[in-house]
């Protein structure tokens, strides 16, 4: 199981609260990482939130009013929005320059891990590693907020994270662009260490209790396992992002 964390409170100046001060954050191009909504809230101003938020691609929560009370007691109206330290970009604008710069794109996608410390850990190791981008969802994955970047030791300040609204979408871009897809999984048949990585690839990484969605499973060419010779049934997700990345480091250094 991947171990579960109490999530401390983000101080206010990683927020904007009220609902005009959110419309007015997202219209001046603010990099938001997630809003909070109350559940029943409504009138015009709240429509006219609803309608900027259909055509943005951010996390939105709805959560009972003593949620947001708990966060700040400050006149919220119904809304918080919390800032991302990062600004995320997306996966078609990373790819082209990799190939102009002459290398062999390296990716990691993180497929339903939700854990900011386990997350900030496999930024940590990208980073050591030379990945060049992570891709995770827009929404079900780890929030990028101060815990994962002090967590990562601040490589989620350098290494390029993409925010993507639909992961199988994201995949077939990758396999477009040349890039194969390797996905970890205890449903593989073959081992990590038997599968060629100096071409452009891409590592995918599921949670310890989900897994990798078996939509994504899907539309990857590779399936491959670390072999566990213990009692436990798997490693930690960011301890087995590190065997991964490190297998590609060693081919690609010989």
């Amino acid at each position: 199981m991947i171990p579960h964390y109490k999530n401390k409170p983000r101080p206010e100046k990683d927020m904007i609260f009220g609902i005009r001060a959110v419309i007015e954050a997202i219209q001046a191009g603010k990099e938001i990482d997630k809003i909070l909504i109350r559940r029943d809230m409504g009138g015009d101003l709240a429509r006219e939130l609803y309608s900027i938020l259909e055509e943005i691609n951010v996390p939105v929560q709805k959560v009972p009013l003593e949620k947001l009370n708990r966060i700040t007691m400050k006149n919220h109206q119904g809304v918080i929005a919390f800032i991302s330290p990062v600004s995320y970009q997306k996966i078609e604008d990373i790819i082209p320059g990799i190939y102009e710069e002459g290398r062999n794109p390296f990716i990691v996608v993180l497929d339903n891990i939700t854990d900011v410390r386990n997350f900030g850990a496999i930024a940590r190791s990208c980073e050591c590693a030379g990945v060049d981008a992570i891709v995770v969802p827009a929404k079900g994955g780890a929030a990028l907020n101060a815990d994962a970047v002090k967590t990562s030791a601040g490589a989620l300040m350098k290494i390029p994270v993409c925010r993507e609204d639909n992961i199988v979408n994201a995949l077939k871009f990758l396999t477009a662009s040349g890039i194969k897809l390797i996905a970890a999984t205890e449903k593989a048949e073959k081992f990590y260490t038997q599968v060629e990585y100096n071409n452009p690839i891409a590592i995918i990484m599921g949670s310890e209790d989900e897994g990798i969605n078996p939509a994504h499973l899907r539309i990857c060419e590779n399936l491959v396992k670390i072999p566990i010779l213990g009692t436990i049934d798997s490693l930690n997700v960011s301890v087995a992002t590190g065997v991964m990345l490190y297998e590609v480091v060693r081919q690609r250094s010989i």
